[in-house]
């Protein structure tokens, strides 16, 4: 399968409507060991992107990846703007001119992501980030070849695995870092709306599928 540039838009709309429906859980989870705004910046964030690439079916998909980055950077509060900011941007420069992703290319797209933001937030596994979900669904796409939705399917489940993971460990990076053992019980909300991106795009592209 392979998605063009106005699926492309389909799927990162499909992101943007995940984030909306789950703005306030995620403010929720980081009102307990954050600035309590998680949501609500990326809700306000992902608005702005559909806003920008509404009208760029026309563009590659490099292009439109690269702008989702640099809306987020731009639109996004704290640290959240600049850490998926950036993993769009690495994203972008793996697609490249591709007028076309397919299956095969999203282990390298989303491992370039996964490299951006261990650059940016100077993160690994096990700290309590976005990193703990996205890593595992990483490896799990990377182990195969060549990739599939049943595969993406697992990827997905690897990264709710990683959000559960986030719970019983305590957190080294930003705000909730301040707490100490006290984040431990907690689950980690870059994590989780790390999930619900990766859910949004298998959906979508199970849709495309039908």
């Amino acid at each position: 399968m392979a998605v063009d540039s106005a699926q492309l838009i389909k799927i990162i709309n499909h992101m943007a409507q995940y984030i909306e429906e789950n703005k306030d859980f995620l403010t929720e989870l980081d009102a307990a060991i954050g600035d309590a705004d998680h949501g609500i910046n990326m809700a306000k964030g992902f608005k702005a992107v559909s806003e920008k690439i509404s009208s760029m079916e026309d563009k590659d998909c490099g292009t439109i990846l690269k702008t989702v980055g640099m809306t987020l950077v731009s639109t996004v509060g704290g640290a959240s703007g600049p850490l998926y900011g950036t993993a769009f941007m690495r994203a972008s420069q793996a697609t490249g001119t591709k007028d076309k992703i397919t299956f095969e290319d999203l282990p390298t797209i989303l491992d370039a992501a996964l490299e951006g933001i261990k650059m940016r937030g100077k993160a690994q596994k096990g700290e309590k980030t976005i990193i703990d979900s996205l890593e595992p669904a990483v490896k799990v796409l990377k182990s195969s070849s060549p990739a599939d939705l049943n595969l993406l399917k697992k990827a997905v489940d690897a990264a709710k695995d990683g959000v559960e993971y986030t719970k019983g460990i305590i957190a080294k990076k930003g705000r909730a870092s301040y707490l100490g053992e006290r984040s431990i019980g907690h689950q980690d909300p870059g994590a989780t709306s790390c999930y619900i991106m990766l859910k949004a795009i298998y959906d979508a592209l199970e849709n495309m599928q039908k």
